[in-house]
């Protein structure tokens, strides 16, 4: 009766055993099953197409069993940032966005920065440039924006009229290329410019003029405002420097005359082959040789005033995600939160941006279980091959250093300044109406900088 009894008893221990061991494996089921998702992403650019995203966004499935669709939306230009602050008011804008650099401190309340555990400071700083992480993280080592690429100036110039004025190198320096452009000038009996060294001194008609005298400032000590001190206070010393050199090209009287109001388009009299030089970006590489396949230009470092100290001026694109969008719900798929559409937008450009070593760790924004997928491509690496732009990410940068077209820019990323403008567009604005008023004689310096310092000024908000 005794074994009986302890026959039974082992049984039932085995049986409870069992028990244990099933149970956690059924529930385990259940909550694996109730903690799945799906995510779908738009993303919305102005200057990629699709196909520069097809292959990255196949091997995302790959790493991210999360992510669904996926779908970029390429707008124009001229109506982008129209189009996109309209959708972002009405909750129907994208879930990530490429915003200009100068643009931050206007949409910084209108994005969300990189959960922590997916995207940290340290990280942020190996990965990228200098000019990015002061542009891009906030004042508590926030990641606001991650950018593919980085752009800066450079010198474009016409090898033809080069050789024909004896010009055997492009400048290094301001006077040297103003001594360059006087060299190329030609101005007929009449005062009509025939052939013009160098488009510099007026606004309209010269592409991203705003950005030069912003790179002058810079190069010349101009103590800009940050986002600390947003204040504008200009040395004024500096800054009549900056604008009596900048305008000096365009005044019939000075010796440096070589352009006007009256001049074509700056991107236009390049490669129409009547403009020696133009300082511009690496995206209009593609431009000049669509519009004239004959033109023989070359691409230089921008000039310096200190070897020493050389400073380059940056404009780029970087991703950011849309802080609130209304989701709708997919019928028969598990319901979406705006914290879980966050934190995927941030696990794909993560994935888009940053060296991965052939694995990528996905993390599961319910349990917060990792995984690592096998990855058989660098995306950012793949887009610089396809796109041929300057890359933004430091190991990137080193395979660019020698490639005879990209490395003016490669090099122009590494020294790039910009200063915190909080409306970017007021503040080209103020630049163009100063140097109209000068050019026009209708204020001196002085008067241009008193209205340039007060009008900026009330733009930061101080």
């Amino acid at each position: 009766m005794i074994k009986n009894k302890e026959k039974y008893k082992i049984k039932i221990i085995a049986l409870l055993l069992v028990v244990f061991m099933i149970v956690p494996i059924i529930s385990g089921c259940a909550e694996t099953k109730s903690q799945k998702y799906l995510v779908d992403l738009e993303i919305w650019g102005s200057f990629d197409d699709n196909g520069d995203f097809a292959e990255i966004f196949g091997a995302l499935k790959k790493v991210n069993p999360f992510i669904d669709n996926i779908v970029y939306k390429k707008i124009p230009i001229n109506t982008y940032e129209n189009e996109l602050i309209d959708a972002m008011a009405s909750g129907n804008g994208p879930d990530i966005f490429l915003i200009n650099n100068a643009w931050m401190p206007r949409f910084e309340d209108k994005v969300v920065p990189a959960p922590v555990d997916i995207i940290n400071e340290k990280d942020f700083r190996a990965n990228f440039i200098d000019v990015v992480s002061n542009e891009f993280i906030g004042k508590n080592g926030e990641i606001y924006g991650v950018p593919l690429s980085v752009d800066s100036l450079a010198l474009y110039y016409n090898k033809d009229l080069f050789n024909a004025a004896g010009i055997t190198a492009p400048p290094t320096t301001w006077s040297e290329l103003l001594d360059d452009s006087k060299k190329i000038t030609k101005v007929d009996e009449v005062g009509e410019i025939k052939k013009s060294g160098i488009a510099m001194g007026t606004i309209e008609n010269i592409n991203r003029s705003t950005d030069i005298i912003d790179l002058l400032m810079l190069q010349n000590g101009a103590k800009m405002p940050t986002k600390d001190n947003p204040d504008f206070q200009p040395d004024y010393a500096v800054a009549r420097n900056v604008l009596g050199f900048y305008t000096q090209f365009s005044k019939f009287s000075s010796p440096a005359y070589t352009w006007n109001k009256r001049m074509d388009y700056s991107i236009d009299a390049f490669y129409e082959g009547d403009l020696g030089m133009m300082m511009n970006y690496s995206w209009h590489i593609n431009t000049l040789r669509n519009k004239n396949s004959k033109l023989d230009f070359g691409i230089a470092p921008i000039p310096q005033i200190s070897s020493e100290n050389p400073i380059n001026f940056s404009n780029y694109w970087s991703f950011a995600v849309n802080k609130n969008k209304q989701i709708v719900q997919r019928e028969g798929k598990t319901p979406i939160t705006n914290e879980i559409r966050v934190h995927e937008a941030w696990q794909f450009l993560k994935f888009l941006t940053f060296k991965n070593n052939g694995k990528f760790l996905t993390i599961n924004y319910k349990t917060k279980n990792k995984k690592e997928y096998l990855s058989d491509i660098d995306p950012a690496s793949l887009y610089a091959e396809k796109t041929k732009r300057p890359a933004a990410r430091r190991d990137l940068i080193e395979k660019q250093k020698n490639d005879p077209t990209l490395s003016p820019f490669v090099y122009g990323n590494m020294i790039a300044k910009s200063w915190y403008k909080k409306n970017s567009n007021s503040v080209e604005n103020i630049w163009a109406e100063a140097v109209n008023g000068i050019n026009q004689g209708d204020v001196t310096v002085d008067q241009a900088l008193r209205s340039v310092e007060y009008r900026m000024t009330q733009i930061n908000g101080r």
